[in-house]
């Protein structure tokens, strides 16, 4: 599963989806996209593929600087090929089904392929050569068509479907109980009921999306790689030593003279922030909001209401009145009327809160002679300046305390007081790109747990955002198998690399998510870490963010960069204080985001939408500041149509912020937020995978049912939800 942060800028809100539907080792869901593929050069025949011989280096590791694009297509045919012959097998064995040999059995197919597809999808999503970005288009619908092949196989199905009916006599172990459930139910939602016609109609639904998804994160990735806004020394005004610095790598990177902005929203977000250039911050975020929306062959808005009309139609076929119907009766919030009841109320008070900051903004803005009305462009570089006068913080007198490899190390030794974690640097293994660092795991008594990779600066190619992924997942089934984790990141390069407080915490939750994969500890591979209902996948990465703020982590981590002289603790002080300011913003421009995902997916009759009235005509509705955009505006919302992992479920990070900020209450009560009695309650969750219903994990680490107060107390909205 890969799994996102949100919105950064967010400070708490970020895919398993089709190809390997019921392949718990093929992980060719991922949402992704891509630079490089390793050094090798291609070879003849397939002993000499390296994604199809035994992997016999260090840990088992993919040996990537021997994989090129070229040696894909001939893996995957062949990974699809060996695991639909095993699933035959299964569905003709003479033997009467049981557990063992079906759904066990199941669990041991696909190992080729879910090698394959996991090297692949990371690497696309990773890297971004046009070689790999055509291997992704044409074998997308194969991909889609073997998935629905295992879907809607009849015999296997049958097989599945009567030991579910045996399963109260079973007498089977809690984990097994639950993976026999959810195989079931996933065949179900997947079409296995369905007969004649419909059935085929599914599995031609899942290969138009699967192309669709395909399309639109590539004309994404076309758009950011295409545009940069280049600056002359005189454009510089306003912008700090660390973003001019970032924007001189940028520039060189992409061989243009001067400065280059680019969409990475390490260099947009900052330059909105500082840059004194009212003319170039609109030009700036122009570009950015209208990301898959240019005419010509990478107009996403052409797929968006191909997608969603298909979506409708596999819900309607299943038995559902709306897509959201369907994705929601396959996750914690369980309706449609418990999202609206969360993200409404969070709106009513962000939106009180959001009127007050956009007050305080333009009585500054009017001080300083910007007579017009606060425009999007406008939000972030005045929020800078009422943050600097009102809680005396600087940006750029901050960032240079944050540089990444103390942040990274940071992260680590959290780890190692709370979980008793070790991460070794093993600059010996082998990496996809000179970017990426790799360590081995080890826990407290000295024994190998896994490997961690971080590939954390942005590149050209490389998809943007910030996600977790993993080449392998933990299992224990024939053997004890240790998980390969890798966080991505888009950091802005420089030297050294130094992060915002924002991008700081993205990194900490995206190694949040890292410890759900690396602490796994189940039997069945599709079990594994993160693979768990997508409204619960959030709360071990957020939780984990708490930690960056304790300030013992600030005073041991954040160090200057130059003098290694650790945080003023003044000015400690100070970010700790204003931690909530503009929540605000952050939290309708997320929220926006999220309504707007629900609407869209409800609409009665997609094929016929125009996506920009639409999404106007929503926003209007639903009270939108004008001063604020939408977090994601549809044409690049890569979360809902770049797959469908966050589709009807982009609510997910909100959810889950409910959980996390009444979860690390608890370590608040304990009076340390290392207690080492509550650190190992929370291990059980990252522990348990797929194994236990979510929210009985939740109650038996907290003690009780989760309140949404906690959420609005974090975010400093408790007072405007009550007023």
């Amino acid at each position: 599963m890969i799994v996102h942060r949100p919105p950064a800028g967010n400070r708490r809100p970020r895919q398993k989806d089709a190809a390997a539907l019921f392949i718990s080792r093929a992980r060719a869901d991922i949402f992704a996209g891509p630079d490089r593929v390793g050094m090798g050069t291609p070879m003849e025949g397939r002993m000499s593929n390296p994604l199809l011989a035994d992997w016999t280096g260090p840990f088992e590791a993919p040996p990537f600087a021997e994989i090129t694009a070229a040696h894909v297509p001939e893996a995957l045919q062949k990974g699809m090929d060996d695991h639909w012959a095993e699933i035959e097998a299964i569905a003709a064995n003479p033997a009467p089904p049981d557990f063992a040999n079906t759904i066990e059995a199941l669990e041991r197919c696909g190992a080729l392929f879910g090698r394959v597809a996991s090297v692949f999808f990371n690497l696309v999503a990773s890297l971004g050569t046009p070689e790999l970005e055509e291997v992704e288009r044409d074998f997308a619908p194969k991909l889609a068509q073997h998935g629905s092949r295992v879907a809607l196989h009849e015999g296997l199905f049958a097989r599945i479907a009567a030991v579910h009916a045996q399963r109260d006599s079973l007498d089977l172990a809690p984990d097994a109980r639950r993976l026999l459930e959810r195989r079931y139910e996933g065949f179900v939602r997947a079409g296995a009921k369905l007969e004649g016609a419909a059935r085929a109609r599914m599995a031609a639904i899942a290969e138009r999306m699967a192309v669709l998804h395909t399309e639109f994160g590539q004309n994404v990735v076309h758009d950011e790689k295409e545009w940069q806004l280049v600056l002359a020394e005189g454009e510089l005004d306003g912008l700090p030593d660390f973003l001019r610095e970032a924007a001189r790598q940028a520039a060189t990177e992409r061989g243009v003279e001067g400065y280059a902005i680019t969409l990475a929203r390490s260099s947009i977000e900052p330059f909105l922030t500082f840059s004194a250039r009212r003319d170039l911050r609109r030009v700036a975020y122009e570009a950015w909001i209208a990301r898959g929306e240019h005419d010509g062959p990478h107009d996403n808005r052409k797929l968006i209401p191909e997608l969603l009309a298909l979506r409708r139609e596999q819900a309607a076929l299943l038995g559902y009145a709306s897509y959201v119907d369907y994705r929601l009766a396959d996750t914690m919030a369980a309706s449609e009327a418990n999202v609206h009841r969360l993200t409404d109320e969070v709106w009513a008070a962000a939106t009180r809160r959001a009127a007050r900051e956009r007050d305080r903004l333009t009585r500054l803005a009017r001080a300083e002679g910007m007579n017009d009305k606060i425009a999007p462009w406008d939000w972030r570089f005045y929020a800078e300046r009422v943050r600097q006068a009102e809680f005396a913080i600087d940006e750029a007198e901050l960032k240079p305390y944050f540089v990444l490899e103390n942040i990274q190390q940071a992260a680590f030794d959290t780890a190692h007081r709370l979980f008793g974690l070790d991460f070794l640097p093993r600059p010996d293994l082998q990496v996809y790109h000179p970017d990426v660092r790799a360590w081995e795991v080890r826990d407290a008594a000295g024994g190998h747990v896994g490997l961690f990779l971080a590939d954390n600066t942005a590149r050209p190619g490389k998809r943007s955002g910030a996600w977790m992924s993993s080449y392998r997942d933990q299992e224990a089934l024939d053997r004890p198998i240790a998980p390969i984790i890798v966080n991505n990141n888009n950091f802005a390069a420089g030297t050294p690399t130094l992060l915002s407080y924002d991008d700081a915490e993205t990194l900490f939750h995206e190694f949040g998510h890292a410890l759900h994969g690396l602490l796994s500890r189940v039997r069945y591979p599709s079990q594994s870490g993160t693979s768990v209902l997508r409204d619960f996948v959030e709360f071990p990465s957020q939780i984990y963010e708490h930690w960056l703020a304790v300030p013992d982590t600030l005073r041991r981590y954040a160090r200057h960069h130059e003098t290694n002289e650790p945080l003023p603790e003044a000015l400690l002080q100070r970010l700790l204080a204003a931690r909530n300011f503009n929540q605000g913003f952050a939290t309708v421009e997320y929220v926006a985001s999220a309504k707007l995902d629900m609407a869209l997916h409800t609409h009665p009759d997609p094929a016929s939408l125009d996506v920009a009235a639409f999404e106007r005509a929503t926003l209007a509705a639903m009270g939108m500041p004008e001063e604020i955009g939408a977090r994601h505006r549809p044409p690049h919302f890569q979360h809902l149509f770049a797959g469908a992992g966050y589709a009807a479920g982009y609510y997910a990070y909100l959810w889950a912020e409910v959980l996390d900020a009444d979860g690390f209450g608890l370590f608040e009560a304990a009076g340390d937020a290392f207690d080492a009695a509550t650190a190992a309650r929370l291990r059980r969750i990252l522990e348990a995978g797929d194994t236990r219903d979510p929210m009985e994990l939740y109650i038996a680490f907290r003690g009780e049912a989760p309140r949404t107060e906690a959420l609005l107390r974090h975010r400093g909205l408790l007072e405007m939800a009550e007023g």
